[in-house]
């Protein structure tokens, strides 16, 4: 029987397209004289925000730009100092970028009708969740319970610790008796690694990589395909099931025995 359903935050369940971490990690970049792309940074989205810089300036080209700008491959020290670009970038934006996706509030209203406990994990910081959270919650949108990286000594996604403080907190009883749900590779893999189902959604996704106005632009064709191109990248990662949006998952949570 579910018992409880944790959510991600951004491009999950606000930040329609998961666009507040894209442009600081953008713009923390371009102070160094990097133009990173849209597609290199949304690659390792959903991972603690320290470790996502870590991962693209491992990128091939990505590395090759900051050895040719710095005359050394970048360090430590270099990813620390893009952080501390990123993370006031974030703050000063991130207010801003709090709205509940289309869908949000009125699926969970219906899961809590259903009894099930709303959780929530993020690859925010706490300090960043100080703003989300408040936000969120003022245009109708509270999980029961939410964990960041900071929670559990620095190891967020794709280590299944902030799912764990998340069924301890709620009282779950067995892991296949909760579901994740997310928008990224790094949070299908979060839910795999925990052993909860793990399910991916793809409009207003970080996968999917388009603001509202964008996907509802394109055509219905051009949207199918938009659609089945996330869908396949999530099945691939592993994900049980992937939902067009959050709309459908309180009938999969039923079918899943809540």
């Amino acid at each position: 029987m579910i018992q409880a359903v944790i959510f991600d935050w951004a491009g999950t369940t606000v930040d329609y397209g998961c666009f507040a971490p894209v442009e600081a990690f953008i713009r923390a970049f371009a102070h160094f004289g990097i133009a990173v792309t849209m597609e290199e940074t949304r690659k390792p989205m959903g991972m603690l925000k320290r470790d996502h810089v870590r991962a693209m300036l491992r990128m091939e080209r990505i590395a090759a730009l900051w050895e040719a700008r710095c005359g050394r491959a970048a360090s430590e020290e270099d990813a620390e100092a893009v952080y501390a670009q990123f993370e006031p970038q974030l703050f000063s934006i991130l207010g801003g970028c709090s709205t509940p996706k289309p869908g949000t509030v009125e699926a969970v209203k219906a899961l809590r009708g259903m009894g099930i406990r709303i959780g929530s994990t993020t690859g925010y910081t706490d300090a960043m969740m100080e703003i989300v959270v408040p936000a969120a919650a003022a245009q109708g949108y509270a999980p029961d319970c939410w964990f960041s990286p900071d929670s559990v000594g620095g190891r967020g996604r794709p280590f299944p610790y902030m799912i764990f403080e998340n069924l301890k907190t709620l009282g779950v009883s067995a892991v296949r008796n909760a579901v994740k749900v997310g928008d990224t590779i790094s949070d299908i893999r979060e839910g795999l690694n925990a052993g909860v189902w793990s399910v991916g959604v793809i409009e207003g996704s970080s996968e999917l990589g388009l603001s509202e106005a964008e996907y509802f632009a394109l055509s219905p064709q051009e949207r199918a395909s938009a659609c089945r191109r996330t869908s396949e990248a999530f099945r691939a990662a592993g994900a049980d099931f992937v939902l067009r949006s959050l709309d459908e998952l309180p009938q999969l949570v039923r079918s899943l025995g809540a």
